[in-house]
């Protein structure tokens, strides 16, 4: 039984003669989602924000318009509604008011009067402090900067410290692209998307230790070869598994973002661009990095004639 390949054993693709491509797009993928983060903002999500949620369903489409004059006139501040995922289903977010919780409730239950029959259901009711809000976004970041901090010691104690810096590069450029597509999409940014960022760092990390696994071992074992090229025989080694992962895992991802629903759009959304984009650093940033850094080819058996075999 012959096995599976999506990309052929004598793929010879000259990843390494293209990084300044690869490293233009990057910056500009970069630079485009700072812009947009500093930019236009992120849509924070109430987790973060703190004040009152609330998702309902109205018998039919939802009038939208009129739905924010009712509530707009009962003085509770800031008011905003979106549809969410489809034409009678309505998020509701309504600042947080003054008080403790007995202020929070009175708000709910004047909404609840304002909306009326307009109403079919209400789905979710949830409140957030503001004090709460702000703990969890700064839990947000200490976990994402821990994350990162972790996996840059776990690849310098498991290769060098060079692959460590370039690893970490590719990661938060992954990072910083997944916060770029939140902020141009405007999605919703929460808690849920804090755990797929995380997510995507460690699938990033997993792709990117394969392929340096692999030239390690190529650099151990071609010791006259050039850098180039073994760096490239590295990467279409390890692509046809490369591929396989990630087109495997974006088919559940897809299952998940179309047949979920609403509430985890984002968060499939987020995983799905990571995939794509960590299985892009992994081949196009973190090898190439390594040419600018004084990496050591370690020990063992010259074989510079020996028979170069792609493995799979």
């Amino acid at each position: 039984m012959k096995k599976l390949r999506i990309v052929p054993a004598n793929t010879a693709i000259d990843f390494i003669g293209r990084r300044t491509i690869a490293f233009a797009f990057s910056a500009a993928l970069i630079l485009g989602s700072l812009g947009l983060a500093f930019g236009s903002g992120l849509n924070l999500g109430i987790d973060f924000l703190g004040g009152i949620l609330l998702e309902v369903k109205t018998d039919g489409p939802a009038d939208v318009a009129q739905l924010r004059s009712d509530l707009g006139s009962l003085g509770l501040g800031e008011v905003s509604l979106q549809e969410f995922g489809s034409p009678d289903v309505v998020l509701i977010r309504v600042q947080r008011q003054e008080g403790g919780d007995e202020a929070q409730q009175k708000a709910i239950t004047i909404i609840r009067g304002a909306l009326g029959e307009q109403v079919d259901e209400y789905r979710r009711t949830e409140t957030v402090g503001p004090t709460v809000g702000a703990e969890l976004k700064e839990a947000a970041i200490w976990a994402v900067g821990s994350a990162i901090l972790a996996i840059l010691v776990y690849i310098w104690f498991r290769f060098e410290w060079q692959f460590g810096i370039a690893a970490i590069v590719a990661l938060i450029h992954d990072v910083l692209t997944t916060i770029g597509l939140f902020a141009l999409f405007q999605l919703e940014f929460n808690l849920a998307t804090v755990a797929a960022v995380l997510t995507i760092a460690g699938y990033s990390i997993n792709d990117t230790v394969v392929v340096f696994d692999r030239v390690r071992e190529n650099l151990r074992k071609y010791k006259k070869m050039s850098l180039v090229e073994l760096f490239n025989l590295s990467i279409n080694e390890t692509l046809s598994r490369t591929t396989i992962t990630s087109v495997t895992t974006l088919l559940a991802l897809g299952a998940l973002f179309f047949l979920g629903g609403e509430v985890i759009s984002g968060f499939s959304m987020a995983l799905i661009w990571g995939v794509v984009i960590g299985t892009y650093s992994s081949i196009a940033l973190a090898v190439p990095i390594l040419l600018y850094l004084d990496i050591d080819r370690g020990t063992g058996d010259e074989g510079a004639g020996a028979s170069l075999e792609a493995a799979g």
